[in-house]
């Protein structure tokens, strides 16, 4: 079933309401055939026209109708700004229905055409549909209102000149506005609903572009103030002690030295924070930026409330699950209805993000549910940094990430995280040397309630050092007395001096 369907589940809204309203317009040769060539051919078969003229007539008919789908076809493309507008296909159009008008138009009048009917159906029909077509190369409702009084003058006058009746006059002149300002009207709207929609689909890309570019320059604004003092501090004690080696100050040169180690550690110290506080996310803020954001995209989100007090830590591996998430939900798939639900089970805190709306694979595949994978099944993209992150962070807190596509064609992404008591995990007192453990976090000495005290990811552990061992402050660990976070009061004095 899914490859019947994966030609359009696989599309984006906007390539969908492209592809619906192409067919549209590839529909409409059809009904100019049915409804105007048939005309001719009825006549025929009652006798009021002869074989060959009925034939002709049917076979310019469809002519025509070939020409005006092919005409609709490139005005789309134009539409979207991929081709130029086509005005010599449009000008041949307009002077073939032209031409085909009044010449039956003349027939009519000269009274080789007996039955009036048949010249009114297709001046009338292959006008309309003319008019539509043409409206699809206009942007300016103000030129396909003007295009279609344009019409009906033409065949008011058209209809006087070859000598017909005022009655057949006035009734070219009004049924040619008439039923073309019908085809105007739907088919401009038709043009212009899709070039908004693409607008729209380009917009939210661009949106999202922005978003990451605007992220990146603020942490490396963070950054850089706090590296480029400290960088200059030490490149010019560095100096400093180099010229007092070699006049000979060993011991100046080594309390120089000793003053660049601290700040080097206080470097490293607030590098982490700044790149703590680029990691940690808040789960109550998350929930709120993830309905709204949802919402402006046109999708339903409902969120319950954080009804239970959670450490910080759980909070921010939470909140970046919400976030994940609901950048999933907006990238991958055509969802329309999201579920956030947030609640507490056997000591343990259980997020689940729901949403509908998920593309399967052509192979059938998505229907398998990954625990923890970094490959989202049915969203027809590859694994990616995203889950595997979400992953990172909840280990840290012991938690657990399940996410797959359900039955019920909805997609899940599952956040287990226990609660401190809870069973399966403990609390106390962390004495011992920083160790790093086999999942990748860094257990620091001192004082704590809450898995000892300091976690640090094995990310974190990759920039700063790379292997297992002794942590990245020292013997201490981060969180110890001779860790990064805590600095002598000499060390800021030695950075005012130096400043100075």
């Amino acid at each position: 079933m899914s490859r019947l369907t994966g030609w359009w589940s696989g599309r984006s809204s906007a390539a969908k309401v492209e592809l619906y309203t192409r067919w549209t317009f590839h529909l409409f040769p059809l009904l100019e055939v049915g409804g105007v060539a048939f005309v001719p051919l009825a006549s025929n078969a009652e006798g009021k026209i002869g074989a060959v003229p009925a034939a002709v007539i049917a076979l310019l008919v469809v002519a025509h109708a070939v020409l005006c789908a092919v005409l609709a076809s490139r005005a789309l493309g134009w539409q979207l700004d991929r081709r130029e507008r086509p005005v010599r296909l449009a000008a041949v159009l307009i002077a073939v229905t032209a031409l085909g008008a009044v010449t039956l138009m003349a027939l009519q009048s000269t009274g080789a055409l007996r039955d009036a009917g048949i010249a009114g159906a297709v001046v009338v029909g292959t006008a309309a549909f003319t008019l539509g077509s043409v409206a699809v190369c206009l942007r300016s409702a103000r030129r396909m209102a003007g295009t279609v009084l344009l019409a009906s003058l033409a065949a008011g006058l058209s209809a006087l000149v070859v000598g017909l009746d005022w009655p057949q006059v006035v009734a070219y002149t009004l049924a040619v506005p008439v039923s073309g300002g019908a085809m105007v009207f739907a088919c401009g709207f038709s043009g212009w609903l899709l070039r908004i929609v693409w607008e729209l689909e380009r917009s939210r890309d661009l949106g999202a572009r922005l978003a990451v570019a605007e992220e990146r320059l603020r942490f490396g604004r963070d950054l850089h103030d706090v590296m480029g003092r400290n960088l200059s501090v030490i490149a010019l004690k560095s100096e400093l002690a180099v010229q007092l080696a070699r006049r000979g100050r060993a011991e100046d040169a080594v309390a120089q030295m000793t003053e660049v180690q601290r700040i080097a550690q206080e470097s490293q110290r607030e590098v982490r924070d700044v790149v703590r506080g680029y990691r940690e996310a808040d789960l109550r803020v998350e929930l709120e930026g993830a309905r709204g954001v949802l919402a402006a995209a046109g999708i339903s989100c409902a969120t319950g409330p954080v009804g239970v007090e959670l450490p910080g830590e759980v909070q921010s591996a939470l909140g970046w699950v919400v976030r994940e998430a609901t950048t999933n939900v907006l990238r991958h798939g055509d969802a329309r209805r999201c579920r956030i639900a947030l609640r507490t089970e056997d000591g343990a805190v259980l997020l689940v993000v729901e949403n509908d709306g998920v593309r399967e694979p052509a192979d059938g595949s998505g229907s398998a549910r990954r625990a923890g994978s970094g490959h989202r099944a049915g969203s027809g993209h590859r694994a990616g940094s995203g889950l595997a992150g979400l992953r990172e962070r909840l280990s840290a807190v012991d938690g657990t990430l399940e996410a797959g596509p359900e039955k019920d064609g909805w997609f899940r992404v599952t956040a287990r995280v226990p609660l401190p008591g809870g069973p399966g995990t403990g609390t106390g007192t962390g004495t011992g040397p920083g160790v790093v453990t086999d999942t990748g976090t860094e257990r620091g000495s001192g004082t704590g309630t809450e898995r000892g005290s300091g976690t640090w990811s094995s990310e974190m552990a990759v920039r700063e050092g790379g292997s297992s061992g002794p942590g990245p402050s020292g013997p201490s660990g981060p969180s110890g007395p001779s860790g990064p976070s805590g600095p002598s009061d000499d060390l800021w004095s030695t950075r005012k001096e130096t400043a100075s």
